[in-house]
């Protein structure tokens, strides 16, 4: 309970209905995430509201500030820890971020893709110290995101 006490120290709740994950059937057909051995692959989480609804609706550098960008990488952090949740019970199961490919829908001329993705890899490593929340890390800048989200990840997460 190490990690839940961090993020109570942080002022994080995790948003989990009883017995739902944190966007239920809202986003589409899908396993929310899937066990391989010690790995955990999480399906994409993005920057929404217990309802689905997208924090900072748009394309970064156009109707989204870069600021509003890291802000919903950072929701969307807490949202994969709600889905690691769910997947392991425990957080202190995770032992190390393996892998994250961000995208982020940006306007055709912003290029800082990777400030926007850095809200999300700077809050896990808050989290969880550097050595655990820090893991390889490629961000990719579309037109468009599911239901106008701004961010989106996929992760692969080492776990005991």
């Amino acid at each position: 309970m190490k990690i839940e006490k961090r993020l109570e120290e942080m002022g994080v709740k995790l948003p989990m209905p009883e017995g739902k994950s944190y966007y239920g059937a809202t986003y589409g057909t899908m396993k929310p995430f899937h066990i391989i051995g010690n790995v955990l692959h999480l399906s994409g989480h993005v920057g929404c509201d217990i309802n689905g609804d997208p924090l900072f609706p748009g394309r970064v550098g156009e109707t989204v500030t870069l600021e509003q960008g890291i802000a919903s990488a950072r929701q969307t952090g807490i949202n994969a820890l709600a889905g690691m949740k769910q997947a392991l019970g425990d957080l202190d199961r995770v032992k190390g971020l393996i892998k994250s490919l961000c995208f982020v829908a940006a306007a055709p001329t912003f290029t800082d893709v990777h400030k926007v993705s850095s809200g999300m890899t700077d809050f896990l490593a808050e989290v969880f110290g550097r050595d655990i929340g820090i893991g390889c890390r490629a961000t990719i800048g579309i037109q468009v995101l599911a239901r106008n989200n701004c961010f989106e990840t996929w992760m692969e997460v080492e776990f005991a």
